[in-house]
């Protein structure tokens, strides 16, 4: 056990060494990725530019997934090389996915020869899975100072085939994962460029991004310092590629949901499912105590629209500079002091110019994660992943009054050219 641990150190020293040997000597502080809402599926894509001649590929944002995959088989020839199974990427790759674990593969020792590093490649949409392949190319990821391109030139990732796009936002070829692994796109960019392990998203109805490395070259220090800060969480479940906060309580204007012994196990952060979903007698819960508060405020409901539980007439509701005046949900974090304050900007979805419904879904009976976050509750949200010190922080309704992800681009002046 000590020799595989001491194993495994030595080979993430050696990833690590590699990866700094090949990262350009130009390093950037930080560097960005524009994200659009696709409006037909409501998954958050982005691009990325791989292999020589570099090509532009769409790719759909899956937060918890430990690393990028893409569709191989489509017929373009790019400089990609699969990775053994026999070699320290590959070592890596599997720290937080199993696979085939042999070296070698044939019915015999005489028959035997390296074989590729098998991945579980998983489409985060459909939860459908499928066996990939580990292998490397060049990336390239644009610089926020200046705008220039800058280059990976051994990005590892997965090549899976073709029927797993299935569900994917039209003209993807994959799916970009941000979770903690090794491979996952944070790690290897701060293994490249010498960057503190975090990373910073700004999800939009239109047009955000997704920054690693430095953020003060992108927002104003005032809203950088009053970022509210909440630990990262095992997953109960046991995927810890995934990222977890403890949500204690919610409250409805102020007022605690009595929500029994079960409480809440888990509460999870999600760019795949549109809307936050909660576990049936949560949501049950949080309706009863919703109606009683748009009582209160003189809201009429009317028939439900799917995949909506709770609607409203838009009759008589107010707008303000937090989005519709409707009742405020409160997820109370680590203490009464530490709260995710949901107002109407990040609440209600207009789904005609009469109706207006809860953007929270009946999420069924998952005993693991009571409360997934999902795509509406993060826009226009700053959250700061901090890998180093397994902390998240995220931005106060009021601190964004005045701006939005899609502004914080378009302030950007080394972005004005490339948008």
């Amino acid at each position: 056990m000590a020799s595989f641990k001491f194993f495994l150190l030595l080979c993430c020293s050696l990833f690590h060494f590699l990866y700094q040997v090949h990262a350009h000597i130009s390093v950037p502080d930080s560097v960005l990725l524009p994200v659009t809402k696709d409006l037909a599926t409501l998954q958050y894509v982005t691009q990325i530019d791989y292999g020589i001649p570099q090509v532009p590929t769409k790719l759909v944002i899956d937060l918890g997934s430990p690393f990028l995959w893409v569709d191989c088989a489509s017929g373009y020839v790019s400089s990609k090389r699969i990775i053994p199974s026999c070699s320290i990427q590959c070592s890596s790759a599997k720290a937080f996915r199993f696979g085939n674990n042999s070296c070698f593969s044939g019915t015999s020792r005489s028959e035997a020869h390296p074989s590729t590093c098998d991945l579980f490649t998983e489409n985060g949409i459909t939860q459908l899975t499928s066996r990939g392949e580990l292998a490397e190319d060049i990336v390239a990821i644009q610089s926020v100072e200046d705008g220039k391109i800058m280059k990976i030139d051994h990005f590892l990732f997965a090549c899976a085939p073709t029927s797993l796009l299935n569900g994917l936002a039209r003209g993807a070829q994959g799916m970009l994962g941000l979770g903690r692994s090794p491979v996952a796109l944070p790690s290897q960019l701060a293994a490249a460029f010498d960057f503190h392990k975090k990373f910073a998203s700004c999800l939009s109805s239109s047009n955000g991004f997704i920054l690693f490395g430095g953020r003060d070259s992108l927002f104003s220090p005032d809203i950088s310092r009053s970022l509210t800060y909440t630990p990262l969480v095992c997953n109960p479940g046991g995927n810890n590629q995934e990222y977890f906060i403890n949500v204690r309580s919610i409250k409805i204007n102020g007022k605690r949901l009595a929500l029994g012994q079960g409480g809440i196990k888990g509460t999870k952060i999600s760019t795949t499912v549109p809307y936050t979903t909660l576990e049936s007698s949560i949501y049950g819960t949080l309706v009863k105590a919703y109606i009683r508060a748009a009582n209160v405020v003189n809201m009429t409901m009317v028939a439900p629209v799917a995949p909506f539980g709770l609607c409203f007439s838009s009759k008589g509701i107010g707008v303000n500079e937090l989005g519709a005046d409707v009742p405020a949900i409160e997820l109370v974090l680590q203490s009464e002091m530490v709260k995710w304050r949901i107002h109407g900007r990040n609440s209600m979805v207009g789904v005609s110019d009469e109706v207006m419904c809860l953007g929270l879904l009946d999420g069924g009976l998952d005993s693991n994660t009571s409360i997934v976050i999902g795509g509406l509750q993060l826009e226009d949200t700053l959250l700061d992943f901090d890998l180093g010190t397994c902390m998240l922080g995220f931005s106060l309704p009021h601190q964004m009054r005045q701006t939005s992800c899609s502004k914080f681009l378009l302030e950007s002046t080394s972005l004005k050219e490339s948008m």
